[in-house]
């Protein structure tokens, strides 16, 4: 029998407390040996719950008890989780996570001191929630060079986006149906200013590329300027905006990466993922493109991609798995204004004609974009593929004869 510890007993530890509880049989057989809870870690009283006599309020007590052998830290933040993650590895215990902010900016730190004592830090929910993503990247695609990682990965502005392009819904409408419906916080910035994205893409570019992305490395932009106009536009273009995270090496061996709203083609494998549903594409120089898609969060697929690690940890106890990067540094990333794309932009005029020669003039490869029942000073185009720099050097000519630019969206090559 192997004792496990959760700390925390919020949405996700009590979905880990039900799964080990309610499967315990088929999961002894997976692990080859039964997990037995022994401690539940929480400052709250549950007085009735059938898992009463597992309650501590005291750190301390998992720490030093030798029989615990895996820690689910399931808490969320970074303190004091960071702080209780680094004394149960050093302690000689394994700890599996869900725990997103953490591992995106202690990863390195917590992986080396795992490496160091012998132990196990694991942590597969950590990014789209229950769907499989950290082990194929790091054992099924192990045979593979990573050229690319684009993914929708955050499931409350995928739904916000989802009901603006299907049923014509305004950002503030299908934000609030999102509280409504328990998809997006009461304060929503971590998602729809796109940093939960950001961690996520970070842990996934760390794993991919081996150096520790932090997260204020990604170029972060999120969705909240996104307009009902810009999605007829993204629709007479012929695809549709979604909140993209995504990472590719360069020539120069720096990586490309950002969070930002971005025009994919409806032929895109990613078009089509709608709702709070996730979908993650990895592109390797073997296997071409392979697409994970399911619910990338929630209580139950959350908490099995936690139990999954449990059992990988039990089955581990004496021969440590191989997950590891090392620490990385600002140089790993080309900063954001050297790297190029094409994009859509959006803006006001007062003539069209003399507009329309600047725009040919000022960017490479331009194609208007007309929508129904558009402001006669309202003018759309895609342009091909220019720096960052190039794109903000022409929006400003731009402005010098008096046209407005009132949107810039990268457009995906995905």
């Amino acid at each position: 029998m192997v004792q496990v510890a959760v700390m925390g007993y919020g949405v996700v530890g009590s979905g880990v407390v039900e799964v080990l509880t309610q499967h315990k049989d088929s999961i002894a057989k997976r692990a080859k040996e039964e997990i037995h809870i022994k401690y539940i870690l929480d400052i709250r009283e549950f007085p009735g719950s059938p898992f009463a006599d597992k309650f501590t309020k005291d750190f301390e007590q998992i720490l030093n008890d030798d029989e615990v052998k895996v820690v689910a830290e399931v808490m969320g933040g970074v303190n004091p989780a960071y702080d209780f993650t680094k004394r149960c590895l050093l302690s000689g215990k394994s700890v599996v996570t869900s725990n997103k902010e953490l591992v995106a900016t202690k990863g390195a730190e917590l992986l080396e001191i795992a490496r160091q004592n012998n132990v196990n830090y694991l942590f597969e929910a950590s990014v789209g929630g229950g769907i499989p993503i950290i082990r194929p990247i790091s054992q099924c695609l192990a045979a593979n060079e990573v050229i690319e990682i684009a993914g929708i990965l955050n499931g409350t502005t995928n739904f916000i986006l989802t009901k603006m392009i299907n049923d014509n819904m305004a950002f503030e409408d299908a934000l609030k149906l999102a509280q409504d419906n328990g998809y997006a916080e009461r304060d929503p910035s971590a998602d729809i200013e796109g940093h939960d994205a950001g961690r996520k893409i970070a842990i996934l570019a760390s794993l991919a590329y081996g150096k520790h992305i932090y997260p204020d490395l990604v170029h972060t932009q999120g969705i909240t300027k996104i307009t009902l106009d810009d999605v007829a536009y993204a629709s007479a273009w012929g695809g549709v905006i979604k909140l993209i995270g995504r990472v590719k090496r360069l020539d120069n061996g720096k990586l490309d990466i950002s969070v930002e709203p971005m025009l994919i083609e409806n032929t895109s494998q990613l078009a089509n993922v709608n709702d709070v549903f996730n979908g993650i594409l990895v592109r390797g120089d073997s296997t071409g493109d392979v697409v994970f898609y399911g619910k990338g969060a929630g209580k139950l697929p959350t908490a099995s991609a936690v139990v999954a690690d449990i059992i990988d940890c039990v089955k581990h106890l004496k021969a440590r798995k191989y997950l590891y990067w090392a620490d990385g540094t600002a140089d790993c990333v080309e900063p954001y204004e050297k790297t190029s794309y094409a994009v859509y932009i959006k803006a006001e005029c007062t003539d069209k004609q003399a507009a329309l020669a600047q725009i040919q003039e000022l960017f490479n490869d331009v194609h208007m974009i007309v929508r129904a029942d558009a402001p006669e000073n309202e003018i759309a185009f895609a342009t091909g593929v220019m720096t960052v720099e190039e794109q903000q050097s022409a929006i400003r000519k731009l402005a010098l004869t008096g046209v407005e630019v009132k949107a810039k969206i990268r457009i995906a090559d995905f």
